[in-house]
Formats: C-alpha cells, sequence, structure tokens
C-alpha cells in the first residue's frame, strides 16, 4: 500500500471498457489482465512482460456506475472520514463513498471546489 499523500492508482471509468483496454494496448504497449466482475470483467493493465499493473480500465458498471469518463486517481489517506469531512467543510463534495473495498480498505470519490474528480483511499487498517 502507499504512504500517505501519494497516488496510490489510477482508473479509466468507461461505458465500453474492451474497446479501451484495446485502445491503451495498441498506444501504450499495456497488457491487460481480466478483474472478475460477476458477469463481467474490468481490467489491470501492465507493462509490457511486467506482472505489477499500472492502471485500471472498468465499465461504467456496479460500484463505477454514474462515475464519468475519464482517469481517475486514488490518493492515499489516513483516514477517510477525516478526509470526507474536511473535504466538505473546505467546499467540495462527496460524489460516492465511502466505500468498503475489504482487504484494499476505504474508498470515497470526492470532488473539489474547482469541479475536478479524486478517490481517496484508506488503508486498511493493521490488526
Amino acid at each position: 500500500m502507499n504512504a500517505v499523500g501519494t497516488i496510490g492508482w489510477i482508473d479509466l471509468t468507461v461505458p465500453d471498457a474492451e474497446s479501451l483496454r484495446d485502445f491503451y494496448s495498441a498506444v501504450t504497449g499495456w497488457t491487460p489482465s481480466d478483474v472478475a466482475m460477476g458477469d463481467y470483467s474490468d481490467y489491470c493493465m501492465h507493462p509490457p512482460g511486467d506482472p505489477k499493473p499500472v492502471a485500471g480500465i472498468c465499465h461504467a458498471r456496479g460500484s463505477n456506475a454514474g462515475l464519468p469518463p475519464q482517469w481517475l486517481i486514488y490518493i492515499t489517506v489516513a483516514d477517510l472520514d477525516q478526509s470526507i469531512q474536511r473535504c466538505r467543510e473546505l467546499g467540495g463534495s462527496v460524489v460516492t463513498g465511502p466505500k468498503n473495498l475489504g482487504s484494499y480498505g476505504r474508498l470515497a470519490v470526492m470532488q473539489d471546489p474547482a469541479g475536478a474528480v479524486a478517490a481517496i483511499l484508506e488503508p486498511p487498517r493493521e490488526k
């Protein structure tokens, strides 16, 4: 898990993830791996020959329904509830969440006062 304040992940959420998966594979050389989402798959994208993914390309379905078609960064925070409260106090809003991601922690998607969207991710707490 990445350190607090760093970008821990990026996703692209679009209506047709397959076509964008193929587009980015052809343009960047990324290779996809399927991520089962029930009756469909989203995709992790890997640099050529690298088992560690660098991005995700997702369908705008399920928990991603309603997200605009754009790259979404995930910024690691220490306390999601506190970050959500500060977001709202400072003129931002919460687009979706908070959501429990199980072993990945907790997530919310926020919109800043200028209208830009980013996810904030609290890693799972150590026991």
